[in-house]
């Protein structure tokens, strides 16, 4: 049985750093780069995919909502589908150059916070996201929450499904993530969600907050790099999942 550990990084701008992305990038396998609409800048980006490259992680874009202020975790209800397909194309677009100047080519992409979550309850909205990466490069695999519309697009459009969990947060019933208002939607302690990973990534389960069994495929797991405890919760999910014998490695 083997893994990926995923981690949402270069999500800083300019002089202001968000996590510890140097930290991280010693215990995770592949990072999803910011692409400077919720987060992120060019300079942000190149050094993110440098040290990426120095350390043998995979990196992938991570596109959002063009919202800076909010992080891109305000929702954006009147966004149509096709003003969602430029957006994630440009996004695709901005680190695929920053890429091919390290010479290091990205592998997937992950939408980022509201738009992902829009996109997990939308079907048309996950088509427009996987048209986006579809037209930019069909080779790029699609991060996707399993047992949603997201899910489903990338099997529709030929993509290659990369099926995430969270460590660090809950499911609704819904196989999306409780809302961050909630006050169960976040687990801040390391050996919880070890023990929560393990259950999911050997029964092959989510367990939503309401007790319901939710039966998922997984290829990775996330742990948002934003986070305080990220770094403590990742080394414990590295190290806990090879305890167990199962391989972390990038590709899930």
């Amino acid at each position: 049985m083997q893994v990926d550990l995923n981690a949402d990084l270069g999500e800083g701008f300019g002089p202001w750093k968000m996590g510890d992305d140097t930290a991280l990038l010693g215990i995770v396998t592949t990072a999803n780069v910011a692409c400077g609409f919720h987060a992120g800048d060019p300079q942000t980006m190149r050094r993110t995919v440098a040290e990426a490259r120095a350390r043998g992680v995979a990196v992938g874009a991570h596109p959002g909502y063009a919202d800076l202020a909010g992080f891109g975790r305000r929702a954006m209800p009147g966004i149509t589908a096709s003003e969602v397909e430029a957006l994630v194309a440009v996004q695709i677009g901005a680190l695929a150059a920053i890429c091919a100047l390290e010479g290091y080519p990205m592998t997937h992409v992950k939408t980022h916070g509201a738009l992902g979550n829009a996109a997990a309850d939308d079907e048309a909205l996950a088509m427009a996201v996987a048209r986006a990466i579809r037209a930019v490069d069909p080779g790029l695999g699609f991060m996707v929450m399993p047992g949603t519309a997201t899910e489903r697009a990338a099997e529709r459009m030929g993509l290659r499904p990369i099926r995430e969990i969270y460590a660090d947060r809950t499911y609704a019933d819904s196989f999306n993530l409780t809302p961050r208002a909630q006050p169960d939607a976040m687990i801040h302690d390391p050996a919880k969600a070890l023990e929560r990973v393990l259950d999911m990534v050997t029964q092959g389960r989510v367990v939503s907050t309401s007790g319901k069994v939710l039966r998922v495929g997984i290829d990775s797991i996330c742990v948002h790099g934003d986070n305080a405890e990220a770094v403590a919760m990742a080394r414990a999910l590295r190290h806990g999942l090879e305890a167990a014998g199962i391989s972390v490695r990038a590709g899930g």
